[in-house]
């Protein structure tokens, strides 16, 4: 027969090894809470640093608009990746030697910094082109030429934009992009008619030269596709971005990228880099 002391004490000793590892396993859920805390803080920490990186290689990448007394300007930008800061949607405004003012807006095939990088190449190509004299009929040929044998793999569109400042006349060269939006004071809209080829494609270059002269107020929009193919119909895309400039064409240009970009992208079926450039032409001596 058990001796009832010995059972005892066993009993005794079994809870007090329970307790002790319930002890180690309430210690270690401690400890084990607290590396979940210090990691998720971490993790926030990072993604801030990694915000704010993004934003300030954003900003680097985005040339600052000129400060002109003739015209005011306002941009949307958003890449299609939101791991990325930028994509193949890039843009470059500046005035030449000669006083116009040059606005060219790329879309390079591909996301990413790939894509950033195709269309940087792009974009400097014509500046130095550009500052060189190249005439608006040839520029988009010549820089796509320069290009094709250095860089095979480069495809990407172009639109590139000359303002005379003082007669309001804007004249548009395009290779393969989408045509800007000419929005007078009084809303009506009206897409430019332009024929081009761009880099990468055969037989590159700007076929025919549109030529606008503008009124005091008109509203010129530059854009890439992602603002007019979130439907997956560019033809209803542009037609739509007809109407929206219409109802918004009152609000002051600085907002109305934003606004505009908002009503176009209400329901998003392809998601792709987005960039808008509102320019609105105010000569001098004009109310702004």
């Amino acid at each position: 027969m058990m001796d009832p002391t010995f059972e005892l004490q066993r009993i005794r000793a079994l809870e007090d090894e329970l307790s002790r590892l319930k002890d180690e396993l309430a210690t270690t859920n401690q400890g084990v809470l607290a590396l979940v805390v210090e990691l998720e803080e971490r993790d926030e920490r990072l993604r801030r640093a990694h915000r704010q990186i993004f934003r300030e290689l954003e900003d680097a990448l985005r040339p600052p608009l000129p400060d002109v007394g003739y015209a005011r300007f306002g941009v949307y930008y958003a890449p299609a990746e939101e791991a990325a800061p930028t994509g193949g949607d890039l843009y470059d405004v500046l005035t030449l030697p000669g006083g116009e003012l040059q606005i060219v807006v790329v879309d390079v095939a591909g996301h990413g910094v790939a894509g950033t990088r195709g269309a940087l190449t792009i974009i400097h190509t014509v500046r130095t082109l550009a500052l060189e004299g190249y005439p608006l009929e040839s520029l988009v040929g010549r820089t796509a030429g320069l290009l094709q044998s250095a860089y095979p793999d480069l495809v990407g569109t172009l639109l590139v934009a000359r303002l005379d400042p003082r007669a309001g006349v804007l004249r548009v060269a395009t290779g393969g992009h989408p045509p800007p939006l000419v929005i007078t004071p009084d809303g009506n809209a009206s897409y430019s008619r332009l024929m081009g080829r761009g880099v990468g494609y055969p037989d590159p270059g700007s076929h025919v030269i549109a030529e606008h002269r503008l009124t005091p107020g008109t509203t010129v929009l530059f854009y890439t596709d992602g603002l007019v193919e979130a439907s997956m119909d560019i033809v209803a895309g542009m037609d739509h971005l007809t109407e929206v400039a219409a109802r918004h064409h009152r609000l002051p240009v600085e907002v109305f990228a934003d606004a505009a970009v908002t009503a176009m992208h209400h329901r998003v079926l392809h998601s792709d880099d987005t960039l808008l450039i509102a320019m609105r032409w105010h000569p001098a001596g004009s109310p702004a």
